[in-house]
């Protein structure tokens, strides 16, 4: 494995860079990627097509369905002895969360909240994100693919964070559900769509061989692309939505999902409600406590909403105040404490209308 570059940031966290992927890390669990790479990693991969494909993993270290995605496409370019359809550009991520099995450690700024864009630009991660995007947009990449996993009951489902042509063409490789987000900021799907078309593909909970299975068909077509359609994908083969609320539990505030004594009681299966079409009145928990605490909800896209309006509280009970489409709620308190607890969301037209809900 040849290192062909591994420049140390001023912050000081390094990029180590590579032209070549030995055979042995195909079979290496993202836990163990410690052991075999000095930390973020960058591959260069040789493809029929010049113009290169940008494939980012492990950006949170307890999502290891993209690494396995793409040993599982390596592994059938040796067992075929055929190159890659096109270039690969690789970006293994968060090596030391995932040795934790965590997210992100304690000591770090979230690597996916660090992209050009961030609230935290001094931080040493984003100096290493800027130091990517540069290195990939030198090579006029193709598309950008960054695959995640999550913590609730959710679909598979792609995001986007341009409405263009070419940015739906890609995200419906993966799934017709496709999110148009703007919320959170600094996220890798936002800093490539200025200079390619750019998703984040959701791949459900890790840990799932038929989630890494569709995130490696995924990529494999996308490699296999030797151009976007010119024409449109159908009104009735795209469900396009957008998120308009981000709930969060405030940081001084407690919560539970079994009844034991916190400010907030959701319900145990708040995640099943995920991209439900609820309707107002929809409970997803308790007040505790002094019954005086409130959710924090902020807005999550370009909808002129007030994002307070979409959750009241009566008598003690925890309800939505207007239909939405909930995505990404979850049972996870440490999702909670690091991200939010979930996104409420409307579905749009291709232009980024609102449309009625069905």
């Amino acid at each position: 494995m040849g290192e062909i570059a591994g420049r140390a940031s001023t912050t000081g966290v390094r990029l180590h860079r590579f032209d070549d992927i030995p055979d042995q890390l195909l079979e290496v669990e993202a836990r163990e990627l410690w052991q075999y790479l000095p930390g973020p990693s960058f591959f260069s991969l040789p493809g029929r097509d010049s113009q290169p494909l940008f494939v980012s993993v492990l950006l949170h270290g307890n999502e290891d369905t993209g690494w396995t995605a793409v040993q599982n496409v390596l592994r059938r370019r040796l067992q075929s002895g055929n190159p890659l359809g096109r270039r690969l550009l690789l970006f293994v991520g968060n090596i030391a969360a995932a040795k934790e099995n965590l997210r992100t450690l304690d000591t770090q700024a979230d690597y996916n909240r660090s992209w050009p864009g961030t609230r935290y630009p001094e931080s040493a991660e984003a100096a290493l994100m800027r130091e990517v995007v540069e290195v990939v947009t030198a090579e006029n990449p193709f598309a950008s693919i960054d695959i995640h996993n999550n913590t609730g009951n959710n679909p598979h489902y792609a995001c986007v964070n341009h409405l263009g042509q070419d940015h739906f063409h890609l995200a419906r490789l993966f799934s017709r559900t496709v999110v148009f987000f703007t919320r959170p900021v600094g996220v890798l799907s936002a800093a490539m769509a200025k200079f390619c078309p750019s998703v984040t593909v959701e791949c459900g909970l890790p840990g799932s061989a038929i989630a890494a299975e569709h995130a490696a068909e995924f990529i494999g077509a996308a490699l296999s692309l030797s151009a976007f359609p010119e024409h449109p994908i159908p009104e009735h083969d795209l469900d396009l939505l957008q998120t308009a609320v981000i709930l969060r539990v405030p940081p001084d505030a407690t919560f539970s999902y079994d009844d034991s004594e916190a400010d907030f009681h959701f319900r145990s299966d708040l995640d099943r409600l995920n991209f439900s079409e609820l309707s107002p009145g929809t409970w997803l928990g308790n007040l505790g406590g002094k019954m005086d605490r409130r959710l924090i909800a902020v807005p999550g896209g370009e909808f002129d909403v007030d994002p307070e309006s979409y959750i009241s509280y009566d008598n003690g009970k925890i309800v939505l105040a207007q239909g939405a489409i909930p995505a990404m709620l979850t049972r996870d308190p440490r999702a909670v404490r690091l991200d939010c607890l979930g996104y409420l969301m409307h579905r749009i037209d291709r232009t980024g209308r609102r449309i009625a809900t069905r």
